[in-house]
C-alpha cells in the first residue's frame, strides 16, 4: 500500500479526492491550513467510512499546518520515512482560489499559492519524493476566442489567481527539465466542479460569500439568498447566458487517482491534462435541470457583463480519457441532485 500526502485535503476537490484515493487502497496524510476549509471534512470522511465498517485509523491521518512552514513539512516526511511509509508521492490541491480576491490582494495569493508550492517542492526533492499531481485551473488560459480549450491553447490568465496557477506549472516544468530522469509531474486544468458526495456527508462550503455560481444557486434554493445575479443576457450563445463546461467533484476526483496512477506506472514524463467533459451548459439551462431535479424554484436576475468573462469555455478532454483511462461517468442530473443534497442536510455547511 502507496502512502501519499494530499495538500489542502479538507478542502472541497481534496475531500472528495480522499474519498477516492481511500478507496483505492492508498493510505493517506492528509495537511491542510484550513483557512478556507473546515477539519470538520475530515471527520465526516471517517464518519462514511466507519458507515461501512472500515477502519481509518492507519489509512487516514490529519495534521493542520501551512505548506509555506518547511520545517511542518519537513516533520511530515520524516515521520512517514521513519514509520517505513515514506511518501511516495503528493497530490497539491493547497492554496488560495478566489479570482475575485486575487484582485484585491495579489501578494497574498503569490506567497499562499507560488511560494507554498515551492516550498513543498523543496522538501519533496530532499526526501526524494520526485511524483506530484499538482490541481491546476482552466483560469490558465484566460481570454480566448476558442470555444472548446485543449491542451496546446495559448496561457495567458487574465487575474492574479490563474497568474498564480500558470506560474506554479511553469515551476514544474522548470523542475522537469531540470530533472527528467526523476520526476514524474502531472498538472490537472479543471474547469467547472459542482455537486457532492452522494452520501450528503462532504460537500462545498467556502468560509467567505461564495463566488462559484453553483454554491450560489443552492443557496437561493435554500432560502439563504433572495436571488441569483446572472452576468449577461446577450452573449452569443443558446439563450443568451454564459456556456460552461460543468464537471462532478467525484469525477474531477477519479481523475487526480487516476493521473497518479499513471504517473507511478510510468516511466517520468510531465503532462498538462484538462479535466472537464467536453459538454457546454449555459446558465439558464443549468438552473432550469436544478429546479426540475429538485422541484424547487430559482429566482434569478439579469446584470451587466463582468470584465473578463466569455460566451463559451468548455474543455477539449480527450488527451485525458485516452492516457489516463479515465471519462466522467456522472451528468447534470447527478450533479444537481448530489450538490441539494449537500445543501440540504447541510444548511451551514461544517459549521
Amino acid at each position: 500500500m502507496k502512502t501519499v500526502l494530499v495538500t489542502g485535503g479538507a478542502g472541497f476537490i481534496g475531500s472528495h479526492t480522499c474519498i477516492n484515493l481511500i478507496e483505492n487502497n492508498y493510505r493517506l496524510i492528509v495537511v491542510d491550513s484550513n483557512i478556507n476549509s473546515s477539519p470538520k471534512s475530515i471527520e465526516r470522511i471517517r464518519q462514511l467510512f466507519k458507515n461501512k465498517s472500515i477502519d481509518l485509523s492507519d489509512l487516514l491521518n490529519f495534521f493542520h499546518g501551512d505548506i509555506r512552514d518547511k520545517n511542518f513539512l519537513n516533520q511530515i516526511f520524516a515521520n512517514a520515512k521513519k514509520d517505513k511509509s515514506p511518501i511516495e508521492a503528493v497530490l497539491h490541491f493547497a492554496g488560495l482560489k478566489s479570482v475575485e480576491d486575487s484582485f484585491k490582494d495579489p501578494m497574498l495569493y503569490w506567497e499562499n499559492n507560488v511560494v507554498g508550492s515551492l516550498t513543498l517542492f523543496e522538501v519533496m526533492q530532499s526526501f526524494n519524493c520526485n511524483t506530484v499531481v499538482f490541481s491546476s485551473s482552466a483560469t490558465v488560459y484566460g481570454i480566448t476566442s476558442q470555444k472548446s480549450v485543449d491542451e496546446s491553447s495559448v496561457i495567458n490568465p487574465n487575474n492574479p489567481y490563474g497568474q498564480t496557477k500558470a506560474a506554479v506549472e511553469n515551476l514544474l516544468e522548470g523542475i522537469f527539465k531540470s530533472y527528467s530522469d526523476k520526476w514524474r509531474i502531472a498538472n490537472l486544468r479543471y474547469f467547472n466542479p459542482i455537486g457532492a458526495h452522494e452520501s450528503g456527508l462532504i460537500g462545498e462550503d467556502p468560509n467567505d460569500k461564495p463566488n462559484n455560481l453553483f454554491p450560489i444557486i443552492c443557496r437561493v434554493a435554500g432560502g439563504t439568498y433572495k436571488n441569483l445575479k446572472i452576468f449577461g443576457r446577450d452573449w452569443p450563445t443558446i439563450d443568451g447566458t454564459g456556456v460552461r463546461d460543468y464537471i462532478h467533484v467525484m469525477d474531477l476526483a477519479d481523475s487526480h487517482r487516476c493521473a497518479l496512477d499513471f504517473l507511478l506506472n510510468n516511466q517520468p514524463q510531465f503532462l498538462n491534462l484538462n479535466i472537464g467533459t467536453g459538454k457546454g451548459t449555459s446558465v439558464l439551462e443549468l438552473i432550469q435541470i436544478f429546479s426540475d431535479v429538485n422541484e424547487c424554484d430559482i429566482s434569478y436576475e439579469f446584470c451587466e457583463r463582468r470584465p473578463g468573462d466569455l460566451p463559451v469555455v468548455i474543455a477539449n478532454n480527450r488527451k485525458a480519457i485516452e492516457l489516463l483511462n479515465w471519462c466522467p461517468k456522472k451528468n447534470l442530473y447527478d450533479m444537481c441532485l448530489d450538490g441539494w443534497n449537500w445543501q440540504k442536510l447541510n444548511p451551514n455547511g461544517y459549521k
